[in-house]
């Protein structure tokens, strides 16, 4: 199985628009995949999340950190870096994160979940609203309210 994993990270790390037709070799049929702004059943509906990001994203790309195996779940900690398409400068933005697998007996994915930080990974990077939440974040902390 730790084969089948190598494979699954090599796909990643290599994913392009062309490429995301091959889902089908790592993923179930009905697969279900969650991260912070999606969450979709099936192949169909997996392929098109991908799909958007090579129509939105400039060069985006996974590198694996760390793999955790202790089947049927897998865990990867991974940095997604990317470019914006519509924003200049075109400055690389690079989100950390992690995704939880866990395989059926046939030894696809049948659960992605993947765990990021959208406000500290995003949102905070963003023009104008990045300066909202970094002072929402201020606030938030304990620190901030003893000075």
């Amino acid at each position: 199985m730790k084969d089948r994993v190598e494979a699954l990270v090599q796909f990643f790390e290599t994913l392009s628009p062309q490429s995301v037709s091959g889902l089908q070799r790592f993923y179930a049929e009905d697969c279900h995949f969650k991260d912070p702004f999606n969450d979709v059943r099936g192949l169909d509906a997996l392929a098109v999340i991908f799909r958007h990001m090579f129509d939105q994203l400039d060069a985006p790309r996974f590198i694996v950190r760390e793999r955790v195996v202790e089947m049927p779940r897998v865990l990867l900690t991974w940095d997604f870096e990317f470019r914006f398409r519509r924003w200049q400068p075109r400055v690389t933005q690079c989100i950390h994160g992690a995704s939880l697998l866990t395989f059926d007996g046939a030894g696809l994915v049948a659960v992605h979940r993947d765990y990021w930080d959208a406000a500290e990974e995003l949102y905070e990077k963003l023009p104008g609203i990045g300066a909202l939440m970094r002072l929402l974040k201020r606030q938030a902390r304990p620190a901030a309210r003893l000075k």
